[in-house]
């Protein structure tokens, strides 16, 4: 693979989880539209995604489940046993039209990663990182889950030791559950603390191979890079990975809703660049978590200009100004009235601030365990 692949498709375009629910806004599709409008991307470097046929979802989900969710999607409603057990037709996890064909084409696109990945190269894949999907179950609005099935289909493809890291607000409760205990796979999560799903302590490490460092409100941009010097790059080198899964889930900026983190779209932007130059061979980049339609749009294209090393520039050019100019935001007063730089700009001023010592604390103690286990000789 010469160049970086981008996975999309329209059918983020067209359809939404309902009016109120926060996945009502546009993300991917304005990420495929503004990386157009800025030149970015041509046909050579993008692929529709497939979407995943039932089958090939039971590698990790069950065959009940994957039933239910289609049946769910054809009858648009479920039983109450259905809810009880699998997590369909609730608040978070609502029942709408493309309920099974959505979610199984995010499935699809890392599935298809996975083989495109086999001799090396780099695809982004906007549309992924459902991070709490569960086997038998949908949580936190991932009906399946899409890095889980991204690391089989790398494993399935031949590929041995893989790093997953995970800079969503929210921990990453069902990778950890799908991949815990597992040497071959390190697993990182940078979440808020106290936030749903309450899961990922500091004392949780999933046997041995996963890293969770829950961080307190207000993460800024100079503690993002502390985490990302002192721990997530040492220990994805030390570790040795031949692929790097990188969730990169918007909410943990400022302008998000779901979320009580302070740091600006440069800091994903600089987590990305260190792991690209760690030189693994192969390098998946999914999406995730993201309500606010300017700031997701905005990071996530960032994120494809950093892919293809390309120079972010300080006022965007008319066409792709226009992109975000017709973004709308029902129901939330950021939305009502945004700031002029959300129009103009791809690139957030800085978020700096001091580095607390808790988190100093944390990152000491993840290494000191890592160490000890001998799994990951973090220096």
């Amino acid at each position: 693979m010469d160049a970086p692949l981008f996975l999309g498709s329209e059918i983020y375009r067209a359809s939404s989880y309902g009016a109120r629910h926060p996945l009502r806004v546009p993300r991917v599709s304005t990420v495929m539209d503004l990386s157009r409008a800025l030149g970015w991307l041509g046909s050579d470097q993008y692929r529709p995604s497939p979407r995943a046929k039932p089958a090939a979802l039971t590698i990790w989900h069950t065959p009940e489940y994957v039933a239910a969710l289609e049946a769910a999607e054809r009858a648009q409603a479920v039983s109450d046993e259905v809810r009880a057990r699998h997590g369909l037709g609730t608040v978070s996890n609502p029942i709408y039209p493309e309920m099974f064909r959505r979610p199984a084409t995010a499935a699809g696109a890392s599935l298809l990663a996975g083989e495109l990945l086999r001799e090396g190269g780099v695809v982004y894949h906007p549309g992924g990182g459902t991070h709490h999907g569960f086997p038998d179950r949908a949580g936190g609005f991932c009906y399946l889950n899409d890095p889980v099935l991204a690391i089989l289909s790398l494993r399935r493809a031949g590929v041995g030791r893989i790093a997953y890291v995970d800079i969503d607000a929210h921990h990453s409760d069902g990778v950890e559950h799908g991949l815990a205990g597992d040497p071959q796979t390190l697993l990182i999560s940078v979440h808020e603390e106290r936030r749903w799903p309450f899961t990922g302590a500091l004392e949780e490490d999933g046997g041995g191979n996963c890293l969770n460092l829950p961080v307190p409100r207000g993460l800024n941009d100079r503690e993002m890079a502390e985490i990302r010097d002192r721990l997530i790059l040492p220990a994805v080198a030390a570790f040795g990975a031949e692929a790097i899964v990188l969730q990169c889930g918007a909410d943990a900026v400022e302008e998000d809703p779901l979320s009580r983190l302070s740091l600006s779209n440069n800091a994903h932007w600089e987590v990305l660049s260190g792991l690209m130059e760690l030189g693994a061979p192969r390098l998946l980049v999914l999406g995730g978590g993201g309500y606010n339609p300017w700031s997701v749009g905005r990071l996530w294209t960032g994120v494809w200009a950093t892919l293809n090393r390309r120079e972010i520039p300080d006022r965007l050019p008319a066409e792709a100004e226009a992109v975000l100019r017709a973004l709308h935001w029902e129901n939330a007063r950021a939305g009502r009235n945004p700031p002029g730089h959300w129009f103009t700009t791809l690139r957030d001023a800085p978020r700096p601030g001091p580095v607390r010592p808790e988190i100093r604390d944390r990152i000491r103690t993840l290494a000191a365990r890592a160490v000890m286990r001998g799994t990951i000789p973090i220096n």
